[in-house]
């Protein structure tokens, strides 16, 4: 795997210090040392993720090439993730512990939110829209599952595979939905038709 150029290196840090910056724009902090310092944190992670994503590969391309036989790559690869996985837990739990330090809880909520494209909000919302007979503790095992798949998307490293972590518990979810009696297909379109109806009324006004 080749190795990145100064330039590539630089341009890698600009990209993740402006999306920080965009993060910690949300969180209305007033005094600049506190807020170049929130940036610098969540930079940090987006940097550290990314490393250990590169070490990765490589680990993962140094076992395909000693091992021509793929019952042979097996074990390997799986000490290759699992190392990963050690080290993910361990960077993330480093990185809230630097995050409760320095942010109320509201904020917190608002970087982890930030880095997975607020899908946390909009689903729950999107549920509590299309399934209004919603109980308490429907709302309830939703909100956990969506938290749930937030922590795990913090540590996805693109967009798509963030994205595909919430898929996985939207399906979950639906299975959930499913059990307790709700047609989610015929749920969905009347939602559809609800959201038509509302952008029509606002039209005609």
């Amino acid at each position: 795997m080749a190795q990145n150029t100064p330039e590539q290196e630089a341009a890698y840090k600009k990209t993740i210090t402006e999306r920080a910056t965009k993060i910690v724009n949300t969180l209305g902090i007033d005094d600049t040392g506190r807020f170049n310092e929130v940036v610098t944190v969540v930079a940090n992670q987006y940097f550290a993720l990314n490393t250990i994503q590169d070490e990765t590969q490589k680990a993962i391309a140094t076992v395909k090439s000693t091992y021509t036989e793929k019952t042979k790559q097996e074990e390997p690869l799986k000490q290759v993730e699992d190392k990963k996985t050690v080290k993910v837990k361990q960077l993330h739990a480093a990185f809230l512990a630097q995050l409760n330090n320095k942010l109320t809880p509201e904020q917190v909520e608002k970087v982890k939110d930030g880095m997975t494209y607020s899908v946390l909000p909009k689903t729950y919302a999107a549920y509590q829209e299309m399934l209004l007979q919603l109980t308490p503790e429907q709302k309830k095992q939703i909100y956990a599952w969506l938290v749930e798949a937030r922590e795990l998307a913090m540590d996805a490293e693109t967009s798509d595979k963030k994205h595909a972590v919430f898929g996985k518990y939207k399906g979950r979810i639906n299975n959930y939905l499913s059990a307790a009696g709700y047609d989610m297909k015929k749920e969905g379109e009347e939602w559809q038709k609800r959201i038509k109806a509302r952008e029509q009324n606002n039209n005609t006004k």
